[in-house]
């Protein structure tokens, strides 16, 4: 469910029921002349988008304001916004602080900007990631909690909720929309044969080849994009999708 469309009987079942609370987490930044500004966020949200009909799911209003960077074009006439990490920082903490206090237990963010470098970590997830921490700390140990949680007896099996993944820094996950397991067998790249295909698939009113411009090398390969190889795509994020949410 949308979580805007939500009324408060249905929040109070979601957070019952922990289901699984998703943010699709991107941003805007240029993508080269055939496709749209959003596509790093666009293709988070309409893989969720057909998750919805099948599992009990809420979706959060998309993030676009992440770190977007200059580095593959200039600002001017382009597109790309950036808001810096230091920034997002704040932003996402008072998020995840209100998700939190909610009642919400099983989080998520999922990203695909960058996210070849999720492991190491890159500007945008970064800032989530410190931020999901942080608040957690926080939260057990601010007013709700106390100082000393963690050495409290009542913590005895601490250990064996983090192998389970119900330890209480399980309670926001993020996760790259594309692990090493599919980007073994998907090409992955910016505005090129992959990202294309997943637009043409996910959201082809969007994809202009007519207006493909082979002049810059990151975007050659979209010569060879196809639908067919988007929704191959698509099948393998949503089969880990479901992996994830389920396990949540």
């Amino acid at each position: 469910m949308r979580y805007e469309l939500m009324r408060p009987h249905q929040l109070r079942q979601a957070i019952d029921e922990r289901w699984p609370v998703v943010l699709p987490l991107g941003v805007l930044e240029y993508h080269s002349e055939h496709l749209p500004v959003g596509m790093d966020t666009l293709v988070v949200e309409r893989c969720l988008e057909r998750l919805e009909p099948e599992m009990d799911l809420v979706i959060l209003p998309a993030f676009y304001y992440g770190a977007g960077s200059y580095a593959v074009e200039p600002a001017a006439r382009n597109g790309t916004v950036h808001v810096g990490s230091e920034a997002l920082l704040p932003i996402a903490k008072a998020m995840f602080t209100s998700l939190i206090r909610i009642g919400f237990r099983n989080i998520h963010f999922i990203i695909h900007h960058q996210s070849e470098n999720f492991a190491a970590g890159m500007p945008t997830d970064l800032a989530f990631k410190l931020a999901a921490r942080q608040v957690i700390f926080e939260y057990l140990e601010g007013p709700a909690g106390k100082e000393g949680w963690w050495g409290d007896n009542a913590m005895e099996h601490y250990y064996e909720q983090h192998d389970a993944g119900t330890d209480p820094f399980s309670w926001i996950k993020g996760h790259p929309l594309l692990d090493a397991d599919i980007i073994a067998r998907y090409p992955f790249d910016h505005a090129g044969k992959g990202e294309t295909s997943f637009m043409m698939a996910l959201c082809p009113e969007q994809v202009d080849m007519g207006r493909f411009d082979a002049s810059k090398w990151y975007v050659r390969s979209a010569a060879e994009a196809s639908r067919e190889l988007g929704e191959e795509g698509v099948r393998m994020v949503l089969e880990r999708l479901r992996r994830i949410l389920k396990a949540g």
